[in-house]
């Protein structure tokens, strides 16, 4: 049976900024998804320890005031949300990540902060431990539909999937909309997305995101800086 009728976790974190090593957690929503619908929801706000810039907080809403009154300790909420994760992926369930590279990188640099123990490690694999199943929507409809212009950002990309997002850039709103959009490219796009089992996709959205990447910075290169680096690792940086 495909992964697409089977448990999945949207993630997604709201941040101070746009940094992944040096921006802090706002907000976390994990959402277990069945069939497209919400049967879990588990979200935190967390006191980041910094100031919340203007810019960020026009995006998601979240003050300082209101992240140093209601929230918890930084170092609990990454402990939990890490911990969270690593649990779905020890049991075998895809987490649904809108740009991986970003919030899980993020959450990386966050474990390092507050000296917690890595996604690897709490794997039980050291520094060689995979992180995933991951699912990212944005590699797969970069590598599925690669010559379509426009933005990629989840807001668009929920438009051309027909997917619904009433309250963008609040984690949980977008941690479920990241889900159907994946749900929606693999109905799509049986043969490259939606048949492979979870970590025969995972492995696929290595060599896709390598490959966006490399193609990425020898455009930069030719066009515009002859000293671009862009990361091609997928999903942690």
């Amino acid at each position: 049976m495909s992964w697409l009728h089977d448990m999945l976790v949207g993630f997604d974190l709201e941040t101070t900024g746009t940094e992944p090593a040096e921006s802090r957690i706002v907000t976390a929503a994990l959402v277990e998804v069945k069939e497209g619908e919400p049967v879990r929801r588990r979200e935190w706000l967390a006191d980041p320890g910094v100031p919340i810039p203007a810019e960020a907080t026009a995006v998601h809403g979240i003050t300082t005031a209101h992240a140093v009154a209601e929230g918890r300790l930084a170092a609990d909420v990454v402990a939990e949300v890490a911990a969270a994760l690593v649990a779905y992926w020890r049991a075998g369930i895809p987490v649904v990540v809108y740009n991986a590279p970003f919030d899980l990188s993020l959450l990386a640099a966050e474990l390092r902060r507050h000296d917690l123990p890595s996604l690897e490690r709490q794997l039980g694999g050291g520094a060689a431990a995979v992180v995933g199943p991951v699912v990212d929507p944005l590699v797969v409809d970069r590598a599925v539909d690669k010559y379509r212009k426009g933005s990629r950002s989840l807001e668009n990309a929920c438009a051309v999937y027909g997917v619904r997002l009433d309250d963008a850039h609040e984690a949980g709103a977008d941690a479920l909309a990241a889900v159907r959009v994946a749900l929606a490219l693999g109905a799509k796009y049986p043969s490259e997305v939606g048949e492979p089992t979870p970590q025969a996709l995972h492995d696929r959205q290595v060599g896709w995101h390598a490959a966006w990447a490399s193609g990425l910075q020898e455009w930069l290169r030719k066009k515009k800086d002859p000293e671009a680096v862009v990361d091609g690792s997928w999903p942690v940086r």
